[in-house]
């Protein structure tokens, strides 16, 4: 009687074909966690892996490298693998210029366009590596006629002909460097909300950072809600203002309503900015303070003609900082310097973020995203609000280099100016 196990055999069942591709990784990819990240989305998505050469460096400026082997059971599930950590940097081993196809209609990519991240990103055509301009997440790349340069667009604006790169192919990313000891500001903030970490060091930094960032080359750039001026902090904002650390302004109808409002009236939503309580018919200010306004035509003509003489767009106007206000389905009114058409209110947004290198995000869920998906990964992105969810739904949007701060505005701009103005 044979008592053997039928996997007792010397004969070993054939592996079964698996699809691989070598790709490697450059830069801080362990103190980054970028490596560990890119290996459990290996394994997540179906995958192996095999590390097949790893270069660490010694220092924290030393760049790291490794080079990998990702296996999937078949084609597809190899494709999607290394479409997913080609977000991270991982680039292939074997390398291809980039596919390209005409967009054959208005408003729309060819099937299978390639998806651009906020990190700096290149593609490679005739063997040669092109940055690619206008860093954007969620847009397709277009290359030029001549093909020496691209640059990410919307998909609204893209027009029949242009060349829009296809895939993963002939693409990579730079993942964002970490700073150099004592260059960054940002040091202090290694996790994305900073509810229980001390709120004074906090604001120092970030006092820091704007410093930094009025006194280089770059602009900060300010994405403000109504509650600046719900709050009695449109002095300090207004100060801020005046003081240079504003060179833009992204806000809603409402922000600029409020302010108004407090200037004609003292009030913000009727209730007075002095004692607290609510004021006789001071649910009608709002409307009465966005009539006035529109029947000058502007916020800029009430400045002129002198009938708006304080306050946050006030000082705007006196200062000239931009501001763009962008309309919304809740608008009264609305103030006649508001756009109430999303898509060119996004595209002026877009031309406006050139050279920002620091945003300041104060109380706006909604506007905060909506600036953040427009921002490349390089500026600095600070997120001040009550609610923490709002800096989680930040990063959950793909702005990960977004750090939070969870408090209320008054105190917050009242300590931001005093840091400001002690390190003066």
């Amino acid at each position: 009687m044979d008592n053997r196990s039928p996997h007792s055999s010397n004969e070993q069942p054939e592996e079964s074909a698996r699809f691989s591709e070598e790709i490697e990784l450059q830069g801080h990819i362990i103190d980054s966690l970028l490596l560990p990240k890119i290996l459990d989305e290996i394994t997540v998505l179906g995958g192996d892996f095999a590390i097949d050469e790893i270069s660490i460096g010694q220092l924290r400026t030393d760049s790291s490298r490794a080079q990998i082997k990702v296996s999937a059971p078949d084609e597809a599930t190899l494709q999607k693998i290394l479409t997913q950590i080609a977000q991270h940097g991982a680039v292939p081993i074997e390398q291809h210029d980039c596919i390209l196809e005409p967009a054959d209609m208005d408003g729309a990519f060819p099937e299978g366009f390639y998806c651009s991240t906020n990190q700096k990103t290149e593609i490679r055509i005739a063997e040669e590596w092109i940055p690619v301009d206008l860093q954007e997440m969620d847009c397709g790349v277009v290359v030029s006629p001549d093909r020496k340069s691209a640059h990410c667009l919307p998909m609204a604006d893209v027009r029949q002909g242009e060349l829009v790169v296809i895939g993963n192919r002939g693409t990579r990313v730079i993942p964002l460097a970490r700073s150099a000891p004592g260059v960054s500001g940002f040091s202090f903030m290694n996790s994305t909300v900073s509810s229980e970490k001390p709120k004074g060091v906090t604001v120092r930094e970030i006092a820091s950072e704007m410093r930094r960032a009025r006194n280089g080359s770059g602009k900060i750039l300010v994405v403000a809600g109504p509650a600046v001026v719900h709050t009695g902090s449109r002095d300090y904002f207004s100060q801020l203002i005046r003081e240079g650390y504003v060179n833009l302004l992204f806000a809603g109808n409402a922000l600029a309503t409020h302010d108004i409002e407090e200037s004609f009236y003292g009030t913000s939503l009727g209730i007075s900015m002095e004692h607290g309580g609510s004021s006789e018919e001071g649910h009608e200010h709002h409307l009465r303070s966005i009539n006035r306004i529109r029947r000058l035509g502007s916020i800029q003509n009430a400045v002129d003609q002198q009938v708006l003489n304080s306050g946050i767009m006030y000082e705007c106007v006196k200062n000239q900082v931009p501001f763009l206000l962008a309309g919304s389905i809740r608008d009264d009114g609305p103030l006649p310097d508001v756009i109430t058409d999303t898509v060119e209110a996004q595209r002026q947004m877009r031309e406006l973020v050139q050279g920002v290198s620091f945003c300041l995000m104060i109380a706006t869920t909604l506007h905060s995203i909506a600036v953040g998906n427009l921002l490349p990964a390089s500026v600095k992105v600070v997120c001040v609000d009550i609610n923490p969810a709002t800096v989680t739904k930040l990063a959950d949007r793909g702005t990960f280099q977004t750090v939070g701060l969870v408090t209320d505005v008054e105190p917050f701009l009242r300590v931001l100016l005093h840091e400001i103005n002690k390190t003066e």
